[in-house]
């Protein structure tokens, strides 16, 4: 053969046919790999659910933060959501820092969807009072919805995103909301100040879930502040007005509970010296069950009206409300039921026997907020007609976008609008003499200085906080759950047993 005989033409042909296999194979490697490389695209794509919001694998919740307008499936929160949208559209790169406000936004209870729904309202309209304040005080709010999930632990890839967005152009500066006083937010919480990110809880009670606790970790949520008092100062409050209204009470209680459900137990149980013999436990796995076994035991030791303090949740206490005034209940007697403030749940609650309130049991509960609060005779000090007229006036501006039907009597509205100006109120106090964006850092300890004249002036009452970041001697509404539909305001109640001086509580 030409050019280098029948051994070149071997060399070259025995190695060629190993090549064409080993391309072969590269080939099929590469459109395996592209296959699967498409499949996990699709399968992210599939699972994002809005901008910043994902469904995990395995997981069923949209869960993580909007960082554009999503309703997270919910079509009750679907206009304000869309005003926030326009709100945040307005604002210039450069001009704002961003707040979170986080709810389990998915969750499936009617219930707790009515109060994330008004504490959404309440958020949006203290941000539209904010970015419109004639002072024009910079930085302007940007607010974002972050779903904390329903889960044990559907909190935490939520917290790592807002963690980096406080590094990123977002500027987060503070997270508002949380909800309930329960396991998985305490850990939310813990996680959320690790990163050193501040928080203000708007309806969070328990004592656990607070700084200025007795012990070797006084303050284990460093940068946290409340709005709404502690099951302590619930407790006080409403044991200041049964004192007056009651004579030995029995005590219903949950038992093992939860954060919420053990402090006001412990609570009311220390102030009002109630003996253990006048008292009835229930396990909630099986309340309605049990109710109907401590209900009687009620009846036979009823004389005139008795009163009960409930310490459980709003689900629980519905049925012992139907329990004791059903037709297995007590015919002929009167109860006063006392609780705290998840009472508030069943303002709509479609399943509690509203006939019972109306035959033989009232229900009185401390609120965190009710709009009749400061209507008729306010004290001179504490709140004021005056700043709950404010939040009515964002109520009534027809310049501002529509959130939906309103309702106030639950005081969640009251409570978000109060949670979100605390947030500004930090954010605005934090920035630098010349500059436009706080230090992440300075918004925390800002909460020390919210006293004196450095007060906010909430639609709920007077936020005074202490070194701690807890509101000081807050005003107490005692409501009444009517028989028919709303509540109605009875009194206010004070934790010191009388509204705070002037510069609370700077004494």
């Amino acid at each position: 053969m030409a050019g280098g005989g029948m051994g070149s033409w071997v060399r070259e042909h025995v190695w060629e046919i190993p090549l064409r296999r080993y391309l072969s194979l590269a080939l099929a490697a590469a459109l395996v790999a592209g296959g699967v490389f498409g499949v996990r695209t699709a399968m992210r794509e599939a699972r994002q659910c809005a901008p910043g919001v994902s469904r995990p694998a395995g997981g069923s919740e949209c869960l993580g933060v909007a960082t554009g307008p999503y309703d997270f499936g919910q079509q009750q929160f679907h206009q304000v959501v869309d005003s926030i949208r326009q709100e945040n559209s307005t604002l210039e790169a450069g001009s704002y820092v961003t707040v979170a406000l986080m709810l389990p936004f998915t969750s499936s209870t009617p219930t707790d969807l009515n109060d994330i729904g008004h504490q959404l309202q309440g958020a949006y309209l203290a941000q539209y009072a904010a970015n419109h304040d004639p002072t024009g005080q910079p930085p302007k709010i940007r607010l974002v919805l972050a779903n904390s999930g329903t889960g044990k632990d559907s909190w935490k890839p939520t917290v790592d995103q807002l963690d980096r967005m406080t590094r990123s152009a977002d500027r987060l500066r503070a997270v508002v909301g949380i909800g309930q006083s329960t396991d998985p937010n305490k850990e939310a919480v813990a996680a959320l100040t690790k990163y050193h990110i501040p928080v203000v809880g708007s309806s969070i009670t328990a004592d656990d879930l607070a700084n200025g606790r007795p012990g070797k970790d006084p303050d284990p949520y460093p940068g946290l502040a409340r709005v709404a008092p502690t099951n302590t100062d619930e407790a006080r409050a409403l044991a200041s007005f049964a004192k007056k209204n009651a004579s030995k009470p029995v005590l219903v209680y949950d038992d093992p509970g939860d954060p919420y459900t053990n402090s006001l137990k412990r609570s009311l149980t220390s102030l009002l010296d109630i003996s253990y013999d006048r008292q009835q436990s229930f396990a909630r796995s099986d309340a309605s069950t049990e109710f109907g076994n401590i209900v009687p035991t009620l009846c036979s030791t009823s004389q005139g009206t008795r009163t009960i303090l409930f310490a459980g949740r709003h689900t629980q206490l519905q049925q012992f409300i139907n329990a004791l005034g059903g037709h297995n209940g007590c015919p002929g007697n009167s109860f006063q039921v006392l609780t705290g403030d998840e009472a508030s749940y069943l303002t709509y609650d479609k399943n509690l026997d509203r006939d019972a309130l109306g035959n033989n049991i009232t229900l009185l509960y401390t609120s965190l907020a009710h709009p009749d609060a400061w209507a008729k005779n306010p004290p001179k000090t504490g709140g004021s007609t005056a700043d709950y007229d404010i939040l009515k006036g964002l109520l009534d501006n027809d310049k501002r976008r529509p959130i939906g039907p309103v309702a106030l009597d639950d005081g969640q509205l009251i409570i978000g609008y109060d949670a979100m100006q605390l947030a500004v109120n930090g954010i605005h106090h934090s920035v630098p003499r010349g500059g436009k964006t706080p230090p992440l850092s300075a918004v925390g300890r800002a909460w020390s200085h919210v006293r004196g004249p450095l007060k906010v002036h909430g639609a709920s009452g007077w936020i005074c906080l202490d070194g701690h970041g807890n509101p000081y001697d807050k005003a107490v509404p005692i409501v009444r759950l009517n028989a028919k539909n709303g509540t109605q305001f009875v009194q206010l109640a004070w934790p010191q047993g009388r509204p705070p001086t002037e510069n609370c509580p700077m004494t």
